[in-house]
């Protein structure tokens, strides 16, 4: 039976605990896409003294106002562990990204299947003008609430394969549509790792990729052992890293396979008065 509060037990074993692992959008952020106040300060209390790292989905560039927010001075897992990259000295420190020539034919074949599709490439998130997807229109029109030195960077292009071939490394597909024959398609099971991030989306990155796997290979050089670390999310690219930590903890918005797969359930992301910051200051005993 989960718990909606912290049981003893964890609370003695969360005393040896050494890094916190933090899922973004459903999780810290509420439904509303913003940070409860109550929530910046418990965040910024417990990385006084613990390890805090943000593991998402989101590209580098639309998680850095939220990195900036909650102050944080970490490295960040993007795009669902492909990628690991230093804020600090805008700088890669490990990836897995898509090769170019399997990039080449993902989007010849997303084309042939007339899906929409976005591109993750190093800097930028990519969408066609021509065939634009709604939550990328919203995103652009977020992305320029921002001084344009801190804008992140969301564009409309013309030609996938191009930009493909011109950029420093291609870090994960989001095609909309028709998916479920798509993902079925030989070439595409043995070269992407598939995850459902909406009813009709699908996230691609290259096979292996994992925010369970990124976690394994970010704590090795800190010296922190998986059953140091606390990881909290709310959807199914949450769950190889719910799963690895020592303690996984679900936010009560989650569905029932992500619950599952948790040792703690959370309440809701919108809760601002009990819900994550009281269990984080509750945790690591920070008021």
């Amino acid at each position: 039976m989960h718990k909606s509060s912290p049981h003893k037990s964890y609370k003695q074993k969360l005393d040896k605990h050494k890094l916190l692992a933090l899922d973004l959008d459903g999780t810290v952020l509420n439904s509303q896409h913003t940070i409860s106040q109550e929530l910046v300060e418990a965040i910024k209390q417990v990385a006084q003294h613990t390890h805090v790292v943000i593991v998402t989905g989101r590209h580098h560039v639309a998680a850095k106002p939220y990195y900036d927010l909650l102050g944080l001075s970490t490295p960040i897992i993007c795009c669902n562990g492909t990628y690991i990259f230093d804020y600090q000295n805008d700088t890669v420190i490990q990836e897995n990204a898509i090769d170019k020539e399997i990039a080449a034919e993902f989007i010849t074949l997303s084309q042939a299947h007339d899906l929409k599709m976005v591109m993750y490439v190093r800097d930028a998130m990519l969408y066609s003008r021509a065939r634009p997807i709604e939550y990328m229109e919203a995103l652009l029109t977020w992305s320029q609430t921002f001084p344009e030195s801190q804008r992140p960077n969301i564009q409309k292009v013309d030609d996938f394969q191009h930009e493909a071939q011109i950029s420093e490394y291609v870090w994960k597909f989001v095609v909309e549509g028709e998916v479920n024959t798509f993902a079925e398609i030989p070439f595409v099971k043995e070269n992407f790792n598939g995850e459902r991030s909406w009813i009709d989306r699908v996230d691609f990155a290259a096979t292996g990729n994992s925010k369970g796997n990124a976690l394994t290979r970010y704590i090795e050089p800190l010296g922190i052992s998986l059953e140091q670390c606390v990881a909290i999310g709310d959807n199914h690219n949450d769950i190889s890293m719910l799963k690895a930590a020592g303690l996984g903890i679900a936010m009560q918005n989650a569905d029932d396979t992500v619950k599952s797969s948790a040792n703690l359930i959370t309440p809701k992301n919108n809760d601002d008065k009990t819900g994550l910051a009281t269990l984080l200051q509750d945790l690591f005993s920070v008021h």
